[in-house]
């Protein structure tokens, strides 16, 4: 029998290659993409739905929303929830409002509507820091780095979904928590997000960067946003439960990025590159918290093993590959066709400057 799934957050980077993997499996016969902003653009099998967990936080513009919520899960075979709000980071109470209240009432509605799934997106940044030199399984603490609010609220949700398991143990509740993600279509987005309108396109051209500065604990994991799409299908599939790590090797240094640019690694101390960072953020020239670069520091490499054996699963690009289909799309302005992919927003990069980098969302 087909399966009907609803994907939260349908139009952001993960959700529109979760969407793509949905539409073109045989087994899927339907799906709910829910978005804030409902696109133009039209997917196979998948039915748009306006909803925005940040209003659902707030009881006085959305009563009843759990009760909403639940009306527009009934039926799902599963739920993958992906909806996030990066910025702004100088307002982590708005962040807070969409990430964590919006997600505690998806749980709720998904229980409420006897959803048999519940797919959650975790993250790397839920775990607590860790080793650069060796990969860590699932069973890792999930405790973030609490001065960032993205890693804060990746592992405040850990914590209600322990305790949502128990309450709900007829619900089967799958932890996906994948490296950092990206894809050629997603460029525009990110930079926007996180380097905001101030960098060039010309820095990101292979040998335009003279050197590579090599800071200590810089060494992270990166996965294409299609490869973890596969695996949000497969956990619709298989009646597999638990957190599940997802990344593609090898882990990214200083050096690999330095063979990608053809550029010379040079040491630098952390604090020097961090006073930078806190600088442009403060002064609003930056949209990237320096908390976050500190969490990254700290971030522990993934063993993937897990995920592999029980859902069957494997990324089918490396991480370099990942890095250079993205610094493509960096270097040519690449989108895609939803709101949050959009290219260019209104105003282009000075409409990105008036909104205050960090300051709205």
């Amino acid at each position: 029998m087909s399966k009907h799934v609803v994907v939260t957050g349908a139009t952001g980077n993960v959700g529109t290659s979760v969407l793509r993997a949905l539409g073109a499996d045989p087994e899927i016969g339907s799906v709910h993409g829910l978005a804030r902003r409902v696109p133009e653009v039209s997917e196979p099998k998948t039915t748009w739905l306006q909803s925005d967990l940040g209003a659902a936080g707030d009881p006085d513009k959305h009563p009843g929303s759990v009760d909403e919520l639940a009306k527009l899960f009934e039926g799902a075979d599963a739920v993958i929830h992906l909806a996030w709000l990066f910025q702004p980071t100088h307002r982590p109470e708005v962040t807070w409002r969409t990430n964590v209240l919006g997600s505690i009432r998806v749980f709720e509605a998904a229980a409420r509507a006897r959803v048999p799934a519940l797919i959650h997106a975790s993250s790397v940044g839920a775990y607590s820091p860790g080793p650069k030199d060796v990969a860590v399984d699932e069973t890792w603490p999930t405790h973030g780095w609490p001065d960032a609010a993205y890693c804060r609220e990746k592992a405040y949700l850990e914590r209600i979904l322990d305790l949502h398991e128990l309450r709900h143990p007829e619900q089967r509740v799958v932890r996906m928590r994948p490296a950092f993600l990206f894809k050629q279509e997603s460029a525009s987005e990110q930079r926007r997000l996180f380097a905001g309108p101030l960098l060039p396109h010309r820095l990101v051209r292979p040998r335009a960067l003279p050197v590579v500065p090599d800071i200590p604990g810089l060494r992270v994991q990166a996965l294409h946003t299609d490869d973890a799409a596969r695996a949000y299908l497969l956990a619709v599939q298989r009646e597999v439960r638990g957190a599940f790590n997802l990344a593609a090797g090898p882990p990214v240094d200083a050096r690999v990025l330095a063979e990608m640019f053809g550029a010379k690694v040079v040491r630098m101390p952390s604090a020097v590159a961090r006073t930078a960072l806190m600088a442009g953020w403060g002064a609003r020239l930056l949209p990237a918290s320096p908390h976050l670069f500190d969490a990254v520091l700290r971030l522990p490499l993934m063993d993937c093993t897990r995920a592999g054996e029980e859902l069957g699963w494997a990324p089918e690009r490396t991480s370099v590959q990942v890095l250079e289909e993205f610094l493509h799309g960096l270097r040519h302005g690449s989108g895609g066709s939803t709101p949050p992919l959009a290219e260019k927003v209104p105003g282009g990069r000075a409409g990105e400057a008036a909104t205050g980098m960090g300051t709205r969302p």
